[in-house]
């Protein structure tokens, strides 16, 4: 199963003379350095602060924290939600436990 990786915004996002209809979660997320400075407990919990530093990280086009800031709520939620969705998505050639054990 493919983990979605972006969100179509119900609101797009200005920027300058460019509206950004749709962001993606890049691969930066697969790395444990976009994580920096974050507690993992928080980015799982959906804590808006903590998701307003990691997501400028990890999304394309990038978006700044004031333009996150700025989101509509429902697009943010979702948008969190794409991102902790992708963390936890367990690696589709990866065993699992029953598998190595058999």
């Amino acid at each position: 199963m493919a983990v979605e990786r972006g969100v179509k915004l119900s609101r797009p996002i200005e920027r300058g003379a460019e509206k950004i209809t749709y962001v993606e979660i890049t691969g930066a997320i697969e790395q444990a350095g976009s994580l920096r400075g974050l507690s993992l407990s928080d980015v799982l919990n959906l804590k808006a602060d903590t998701m307003f530093t990691l997501l400028p990280r990890v999304t394309s086009p990038r978006l700044d924290e004031v333009m996150i800031k700025k989101m509509s709520s429902r697009d943010f939620i979702q948008l969190c939600a794409v991102a902790v969705n992708f963390m936890s998505e367990p690696d589709s050639g990866a065993k699992s436990v029953q598998e190595t054990a058999a």
